[in-house]
């Protein structure tokens, strides 16, 4: 059995889906391990880890655009508003939705479908580096 970890750093522009599949997969085939689990940890509080189509724009417009609709950012909704009228909103979506994903992995590679991509979830509103530590085991 073999394990292995980095932490891969994604930058944002504010609210949004932004895929890192193409870092993770580089990163787990390197690894020179057959099979295992790919475990993804995002390190953050407002913000969350998804895997979704990643053929399609128009899907994570909506997931973005529904979330805005179910999570306002109305400071009167909310006690914590220290840190801006998105944070608490932030936490919300964040706790709605996954910081930890785990991926199969065979051949090398992450088992995802076709059309399946993985994403970090942006909740805040102005830009952020946020990271994602993947820890892989395996043989």
């Amino acid at each position: 059995m073999k394990q292995a970890q980095t932490t891969v750093t994604v930058q944002t522009r504010g609210q949004g889906l932004y895929e890192f599949t193409g870092e993770v997969v580089s990163w787990t085939r390197r690894q020179g391990l057959g099979t295992g689990l790919l475990t993804l940890f995002c390190r953050h509080t407002s913000a969350s880890l998804t895997i979704q189509e990643n053929a399609d724009p128009d899907v994570r417009h909506d997931l973005a655009a529904f979330f805005r609709r179910l999570v306002k950012e109305d400071p009167s909704l909310y006690r914590h508003t220290m840190e801006g009228p998105d944070d608490m909103p932030a936490h919300i979506r964040s706790a709605l939705t996954d910081v930890q994903l785990s991926v199969p992995v065979a051949d090398g590679r992450p088992v995802l479908g076709t059309w399946q991509g993985i994403y970090l979830f942006e909740h805040r509103t102005r830009p952020h580096r946020r990271q994602v530590v993947a820890h892989l085991l395996g043989s």
